[in-house]
């Protein structure tokens, strides 16, 4: 980072006002955006794939982080394990980004071979002083949490991900999302910085105009309301949304599904919220008619109806776990106005397509979802570069989420240049 850079970041870093939305150019800038893959998303932990990506020893997925590639892997020993995919020998990238089989890790520049361990087995003409043990791959901190897998790039990853798992193990566990398949994956290039995507995420202000789909099961007074504004059937809603979280809340904690909020979002370094929030209707699935979409529960659940447990991970993911399937999200930056969004749509691992569960069905909700949501970050984007730009304020009813996030990531950036 050069000096010039170093002195913008921290003066915007500085004036940064709570409750307003970022300057522009936290969105804009090619050289904040550097700043953000290296401290933001190369020294915390990333959310990237799911255990059933690696189901099976040899089974390997590659994602890329920026300029960083990382294959996650499951050895003989059922244990994951991630490596940066980058030969020992001359740098050569190995596996292209996506999903794989591998019985070793062959680098196809000069065979340079690795086991799924990573260490090396096979180098040709290299001497005989040449010791293949200080050769082995380079190692990437790697966790699953309940199925959900993550890792880090930093040398020294952030510890409180063993607090994060300790709280959040619980309340993922009776999804049983290890023995679960994914049933339809998606990419979604969004043209906006992926703070945008962030922050469009953490509120549900825009949910009424903008999602007509979700908010079918989706109640969008979970995420706060000005009670002055509401009509009267409005009004009516916000109490049933109110009543229905109050007894579900107690039923499913007595069926024990935990299920109250635990919000972390801005006050640890691996940031976290969940909660069990209500589906409207059935309350079974974030469905069009809020019905289960896939006949075979997951993991032990007997009762449809529990809701959908929304989990949301600093600095780049929210998932959905219902009683017949999971849906994941995983942002990746790839430019200061280009954001890749990967959706996962998991079934247990014994449901058949279509017997046990029709794909549009089970998928229609969040691509409808997802494609508007990208709408609205591409105009976000446009406005940002435009020179009438102006940090608004948050609305102190609905955007509490959205500044959590963005005090997280200014904290973060603050920590980082000290």
């Amino acid at each position: 980072m050069s000096g010039q850079t170093e002195e913008m970041l921290k003066t915007l870093l500085a004036r940064r006002k709570p409750g307003f939305a970022l300057e522009a150019p936290f969105y804009t800038d090619e050289d904040i955006f550097n700043e953000d893959m290296k401290h933001i998303f190369g020294q915390h932990w990333i959310y990237v794939a799911v255990e059933p990506d690696v189901a099976e020893p040899g089974d390997a997925i590659v994602v890329n982080i920026g300029k960083s590639s990382v294959i996650i892997t499951r050895d003989d020993d059922d244990a994951i394990r991630a490596f940066h995919n980058v030969c020992r020998h001359r740098g050569a990238r190995m596996i292209p980004e996506g999903k794989t089989m591998i019985g070793n890790i062959v680098c196809p520049y000069h065979s340079w071979t690795y086991g799924i361990d990573g260490a090396l087995k096979f180098a040709e003409h290299m001497g005989e002083d040449f010791d293949p043990k200080c050769r082995g791959l380079k190692k990437v901190a790697v966790r699953s949490v309940a199925g959900l897998i993550f890792i880090c790039l930093a040398e020294n990853p952030p510890e409180d991900i063993e607090d994060m798992a300790r709280v959040m193990e619980p309340y993922l566990a009776p999804h049983d999302l290890k023995n679960t398949r994914v049933a339809f994956e998606s990419d979604l290039i969004e043209k906006g910085n992926w703070k945008l995507t962030l922050e469009n995420n953490r509120e549900c202000y825009h949910c009424g105009p903008n999602h007509p789909e979700l908010t079918i099961p989706l109640f969008a007074y979970g995420f706060g309301y000005a009670p002055g504004t509401l009509d009267e059937d409005s009004q009516r809603d916000a109490q049933r949304y109110a009543e229905l979280a109050t007894t579900c809340h107690a039923r499913w904690e007595g069926e024990g599904l935990p299920s109250r909020e635990v919000e972390h979002l801005d006050d640890m370094v691996t940031g976290f919220r969940t909660e069990r929030l209500p589906i409207d209707r059935s309350g079974e699935s974030q469905t069009l008619d809020t019905k289960a979409a896939c006949s075979v529960p997951l993991g032990d659940l007997k009762d449809k109806a529990i809701g959908g447990l929304s989990f949301w991970t600093q600095p780049n993911s929210w998932h959905h776990f219902m009683g017949d399937h999971i849906v994941t999200f995983a942002v990746f930056p790839l430019d200061a106005s280009t954001t890749l969004v990967r959706t996962k749509w998991l079934v247990h691992k014994d449901a058949v397509e279509g017997v046990d569960y029709d794909l549009q069905r089970l998928t229609e909700v969040w691509q409808a979802t997802n494609q508007q949501d990208a709408d609205l970050v591409e105009i976000s984007q446009q406005g940002a570069t435009d020179p009438a730009f102006e940090a608004g304020p948050y609305s102190p009813y609905t955007e509490g989420l959205v500044e959590k996030f963005a005090a997280w990531y200014i904290g973060r950036m603050k920590a980082a240049l000290a």
